[in-house]
């Protein structure tokens, strides 16, 4: 009896996660750019509703939390801290949204052949950096009208608030667009943890309100948020530079990290990681019916 050896091939429908990222990486390529040339496909004004959205959604808070509530008398250069601290936010919900939705939204390429499901929900977050650059030019541009310089401390405080935001991204990406194939609430499910995103951060108020209001523990359990960390360090990178080094608390100037905020970054940082362990596991653990769910 003749034995053949199948060393060589892959069993069918199983990768090796994401290494086999990094051996397709042509392949995630052209899922990028594919997203990003079909998203304002047929769109009169294209590319400008990537500036667009957000400056609406942002005056519609500033109206909201800057005049009616009175936050813009209460703490200094207040559009720089609102625009700096949504953004974030902005980036990450889309993030995770495209993520969670990025196999239903490529079932046809799924059903037809073979290729590293993982490359879906990477390329949705890579595609949802590349449309959160314009916001960030607009960030750049308004923090330079108010006096914003740049700082190496500064630069290094977003770069980290990105990747925090990333990974923390990809992991519940994944994590629920395994889910999502099989079991469609997981998508709704979704869409009410992007609504909550905004206000579990301190992107329209100041953390100091969380610990005068709901005290020390809640402030705890309230900073080991990934989101929370990302928002405060784009705040040190960019309003913090505007306003001064001032700590004297209700001048409206900038008031200082939460007590004990490096701990909280490295906490973020290992949960964002966890994330990422889990969501993987998930998504492998379902990765084996996609096609047939699909």
């Amino acid at each position: 009896m003749t034995t053949i050896d199948l060393s060589d091939y892959d069993v069918p429908g199983r990768g090796r996660g994401f290494s086999d990222v990094l051996r397709w990486r042509y392949l995630l390529s052209l899922l990028i750019r594919k997203g990003t040339s079909t998203r304002y496909r047929n769109s009169a004004l294209g590319w400008t509703w990537s500036y667009v959205k957000p400056l609406i959604q942002f005056f519609i808070y500033y109206a909201v939390m800057g005049f009616i509530f009175g936050m813009d008398r209460g703490l200094e250069k207040y559009p720089l801290y609102l625009f700096a601290g949504f953004i974030t936010v902005q980036y990450f919900n889309e993030a995770f949204g495209n993520a969670t939705s990025s196999v239903l939204d490529n079932k046809a390429l799924v059903k037809k052949i073979y290729l590293p499901r993982e490359l879906f929900p990477i390329a949705a977050i890579a595609g949802a950096f590349i449309h959160f650059l314009p916001q960030l030019v607009i960030l750049l541009v308004v923090a330079i009208i108010y006096g914003w310089v740049p700082t190496l401390a500064g630069v290094g405080a977003a770069l980290l608030a990105l990747l925090l935001v990333s990974l923390t991204a990809l992991g519940l990406g994944l994590f629920f667009a395994g889910l999502n194939v099989r079991f469609r609430d997981a998508g709704n499910f979704v869409e009410v943890l992007r609504q909550l995103a905004t206000w579990a951060s301190p992107v329209l108020y100041t953390w100091q309100l969380i610990q005068e209001h709901m005290g020390n523990l809640v402030l705890y359990l309230y900073m080991m948020n990934p989101i929370t960390v990302s928002v405060e360090l784009f705040h040190y990178a960019f309003w913090k530079s505007a306003v001064g080094d001032s700590e004297k608390a209700g001048d409206g100037r900038w008031m200082g990290f939460a007590p004990h905020f490096e701990l909280y970054v490295i906490g973020t940082f290992v949960l964002a990681l966890i994330f990422v362990a889990v969501g993987q596991a998930t998504f492998r653990r379902f990765e084996r019916t996609f096609a047939q769910d699909l």
